[in-house]
């Protein structure tokens, strides 16, 4: 039990520290065992501070670089709505004056072509809007 003890405490320290004693002789053995013992636990301790901050150092950079891939992916993304909405305005802009025309007409075969070629959405958007609005040219 006791053995347990020391062999969890000290582990390979206690044998290293006796064979240093072994090998320099010194005058006061006790003493230098003490100093050996006190300089390797400030050594270990040191180690395993420096060990901590690699651990959180490499933590952060990897937290870095994922919040870097995540602004990128959002500005990617960002891209792609404005896109899609300048798409869909140009659309909408077109839809409008198609419609308008539409309905202003006499002629209406072309712009029944025009109309039906037009996105899906404007046409849903524009047959939502009040037909005075339309043929006034008001803008949404």
């Amino acid at each position: 039990m006791e053995t347990e003890y020391l062999k969890r405490c000290f582990g390979n320290c206690l044998a290293q520290a006796l064979a240093e004693v072994a090998k320099i002789q010194p005058s006061d053995p006790i003493e230098y065992l003490a100093h050996w013992l006190y300089h390797y636990r400030k050594t270990a301790k040191a180690k395993e501070k420096e060990r901590q901050e690699k651990i959180q150092l490499q933590q952060e950079y990897d937290n870095s670089l994922e919040e870097t891939k995540m602004a990128e992916m959002l500005k990617q993304e960002e891209y792609e709505i404005q896109q899609k909405y300048e798409r869909c305005h140009q659309a909408d802009s077109s839809t409008q004056r198609l419609l308008k025309a539409l309905l202003t007409s006499d002629n209406n075969t072309s712009q029944i072509h025009l109309l039906l070629s037009c996105t899906q959405e404007g046409i849903f958007s524009f047959l939502k809007r009040p037909v005075s609005d339309l043929v006034s040219g008001k803008q949404y």
